[in-house]
């Protein structure tokens, strides 16, 4: 009996948004209707006849077979998620869902271009990522290691560099780097370096694939051949301009970026650079509470905590420890005779001499004025302390010439040493507080004054 409906079938199904398609039993397309051309790029009558596996994503191809499989063996698939190459090369997500039909020894298939919404998934879960990165962090170090990790779900970047630019000495580091084959990238020709310093100057991202038409000028030999390195490097961008370059690069031969990628990408740096910002000023204001400004040493607070673990080690390790306070005589004096600048510059040079007297491991810090506590860590004997208050007299001595100033200082030393002279953090400072007052006024004997 006749039907009203004698418009081809194929006709609608051309109308409709999502692909169909249909793929025999060896996984060729035998049907695809019009939406495969926009979704995968590719005409109906270059796809009749080609392997349905080539066109899949590498990485998801053996997944892909074994759905297909499934499907064949009498498994209809709903909801499956895979990716396919776009004529282009872009990646396209879709959605497939699937069934065999035995009769026609085919398997039907409708397929819809997810791409939009995975890619907003992505950004979405690489901000919630970093964000969480960037507050758990201990260090701008860790934060980049963290990074590397969210980036490389989701691009392959075994191949890893942040650069950042100070604008104020014109200088370019790289506080967290990995490549094997250029391990040192702040050395002058390193491509990693030339990258990134084309991406700072410009503000603007490159993509280097192979067989680029249109590489930058510079670049176009490192992109030669179908099987060089894909580089992309996208800018650190803050409110406050570019701070930095972000590069990643694949091993050659390997899976290559695309546009899809750099896009991502610049999303992402966009929140990077945000985070390691703040992480940069949380460490300004953490040097700052910690470090006098003048001289760069330790403050009274931080001597405090380096103090408490010092007795700590002391007292596990029934070990020796000292605490010498120093005080510049008539430091007052030089102020009111030469001007602040001048003594600023004399706090400056004395805290030098003092670390110059000293070990690494022990801490020089100023806790005020013209007053100055020198920490020495598990020394051997308690000579060791009085040996170095010595060396400390003979260096301060030494006669200072300033701004077109000869100056002549003299400083008194107080030594408290653990555990003869205390056993607690302010019996040590007591203790050494007195002895400095006590050399003081034997000195000003001394002197008749």
């Amino acid at each position: 009996m006749a039907t009203r409906n004698s418009a081809p079938l194929a006709s609608y199904i051309d109308l409709l948004l999502d692909a169909v398609c249909a793929v025999d039993k060896q996984g060729r397309f035998v049907f695809v209707s019009a939406a495969c051309e926009r979704i995968f790029g590719y005409t109906p009558d270059e796809l009749i006849g080609q392997m349905m596996i080539n066109m899949v994503h590498p990485a998801d191809r053996q997944r892909t077979l074994d759905a297909a499989g499934e499907i064949m063996g009498g498994e209809p698939k709903l909801n499956f998620e895979n990716r396919y190459v776009h004529k282009d090369g872009r990646v396209v997500h879709i959605l497939w869902s699937a069934r065999w039909s035995e009769a026609d020894q085919l398997r039907i298939a409708v397929a819809r271009d997810i791409t939009e919404r995975k890619q907003a998934e992505s950004r979405q879960a690489a901000l919630y990522a970093i964000s969480e990165a960037a507050h758990a962090a201990e260090d701008l170090l860790a934060l980049f290691k963290r990074i590397h990790l969210i980036i490389g779900e989701w691009l392959p970047a075994l191949n890893f560099s942040v650069a950042l630019y100070d604008e104020h000495c014109a200088q370019l580091s790289f506080p967290y780097h990995v490549d094997d084959l250029e391990l040192q990238p702040e050395q002058p020709g390193t491509v990693t370096g030339r990258l990134c310093a084309e991406v700072i100057r410009t503000g603007l991202p490159i993509l280097l694939t192979p067989d680029q038409d249109d590489a930058p000028v510079g670049f176009e030999t490192l992109v030669t051949g179908q099987h060089s390195p894909c580089w992309l490097g996208v800018p650190l961008s803050s409110q406050n301009g570019t701070i930095g370059a972000l590069i990643v690069k694949s091993e050659a031969g390997g899976e290559r970026y695309t546009e899809q990628d750099k896009e991502l990408l610049q999303y992402v740096c966009a929140q990077v650079a945000t985070a390691i910002e703040r992480k940069q000023l949380h460490a300004r204001l953490q040097r700052m509470a910690q470090y006098d400004q003048l001289t760069q040493l330790p403050n009274r607070e931080l001597l405090r905590d380096r103090l408490k673990a010092s007795l700590a080690v002391a007292r596990a390790e029934c070990g020796h420890m000292a605490l010498l306070y120093v005080d510049l005589d008539r430091f007052k004096q030089v102020n009111d005779t030469h001007g602040h600048v001048v003594g600023d510059m004399l706090l400056q040079a004395v805290a030098n001499r003092l670390k110059g007297c000293v070990r690494e491991t022990d801490t020089v810090a100023r806790i005020g004025g013209d007053e100055f506590v020198v920490l020495l860590h598990s020394i051997h004997a308690s000579e060791d302390a009085d040996s170095v208050a010595g060396k400390i007299r003979q260096v301060l001595v030494q006669p200072l010439r300033l701004d077109g100033h000869s100056l002549n200082i003299h400083p008194s030393i107080g030594v408290a040493r653990y555990p003869e002279h205390g056993t607690e953090e302010n019996q040590l400072f007591r203790h050494a507080d007195e002895a400095m007052y006590t050399a003081k006024r034997q000195h000003h004997l001394r002197l008749g004054v």
